[in-house]
C-alpha cells in the first residue's frame, strides 16, 4: 500500500485558504482611501482677518470630506462583519473580494468632484457631481450581490453556523444599495442635486445601520410556545 502523496499549498485538493491575508489586506485599502479623502482639504488662500470667511468658503470640502469619511467607515464595518460569515476563501473570491475594493478605492474621486461642485454652486455641475456620487455608490454595491451569492453557493467557506438562509438575507442590501442610489442620482438629476444628496447620505445611514448584517432563516419555535 503506497503512503498518500502531500498536498502542494497551492493545490485545491488542500481546501480553502485561510481570511487572515485577504483581510489583512483589505483593512490596509480602506486605512488609505480614509486617509486619502483628507488631501482635499487645505489651508485657504486668504488676506489678514479674513480667516472666518476662508475657512467658510471651505465648509464645502469639509461636508464631502466628512460623508465620504462616514461612508468609508461604514463600507469597512460592512466588509468586516461579512467576514465574520467566512471560514475560508479561493481565488475567485480572492477577485470578488478584489472587486468590492476596487468600488472603495474610487470613493475619493466623487468626493473631491463634489466638493467642487459645491463650493462652485453651480446647480448643473452639482446635478453632475451627484450622480456621479450615486453611480460609484451603486457599483460598490455591485460586487457584494455576487460575494454572498457566491457564498451561499459554497458552504465550505462558510463559518460554522452560519447558514445558507443566513446568508441569502444579505443579499437584500446590496440590491437596495444598486437599487436606491440609482434612484437617488435620477433624484438629483431631474429635480434637484441637493435631495439627490440627501438621499446619498439617507442610503449611508441605512448601510450604518445594517452593518451587522440581516438575520435570516426561518423562526425558531421552542416546544410548547412561541420563542
Amino acid at each position: 500500500m503506497s503512503a498518500p502523496e502531500d498536498v502542494e499549498p497551492g493545490d485545491p485538493a488542500a481546501g480553502p485558504a485561510d481570511t487572515g491575508r485577504l483581510a489583512a489586506f483589505s483593512d490596509a485599502v480602506f486605512a488609505i482611501v480614509i486617509t486619502l479623502l483628507v488631501l482635499d482639504l487645505r489651508v485657504p488662500d486668504l488676506h489678514e482677518g479674513e480667516l472666518a470667511a476662508a475657512l467658510r468658503s471651505e465648509a464645502p470640502s469639509f461636508l464631502a470630506f466628512v460623508v465620504s469619511f462616514v461612508y468609508v467607515g461604514v463600507l469597512w464595518l460592512n466588509h468586516h462583519a461579512a467576514l465574520r460569515l467566512v471560514r475560508g476563501t479561493t481565488l475567485a473570491f480572492n477577485w470578488i473580494n478584489l472587486a468590492i475594493l476596487f468600488g472603495a478605492v474610487l470613493i475619493p474621486f466623487p468626493t473631491m468632484v463634489l466638493a467642487s461642485a459645491l463650493s462652485e454652486g453651480n446647480r448643473a455641475d452639482l446635478r453632475v457631481a451627484v450622480v456621479l456620487y450615486a453611480a460609484a455608490a451603486a457599483l460598490m454595491s455591485a460586487p457584494w450581490l455576487v460575494f454572498f451569492a457566491y457564498l451561499r453557493r459554497h458552504p465550505s467557506l462558510r463559518a460554522r453556523g452560519v447558514s445558507q438562509d443566513r446568508v441569502r438575507a444579505q443579499e437584500v442590501r446590496p440590491v437596495t444599495g444598486l437599487v436606491l442610489f440609482g434612484l437617488t442620482g435620477l433624484l438629483g438629476w431631474f429635480v434637484h442635486p441637493l435631495l439627490g444628496l440627501l438621499g446619498i447620505i439617507t442610503m449611508i445611514i441605512y448601510h450604518a445601520f445594517t452593518s451587522e448584517g440581516v438575520r435570516g432563516g426561518p423562526p425558531r419555535w421552542r416546544a410548547g410556545g412561541r420563542r
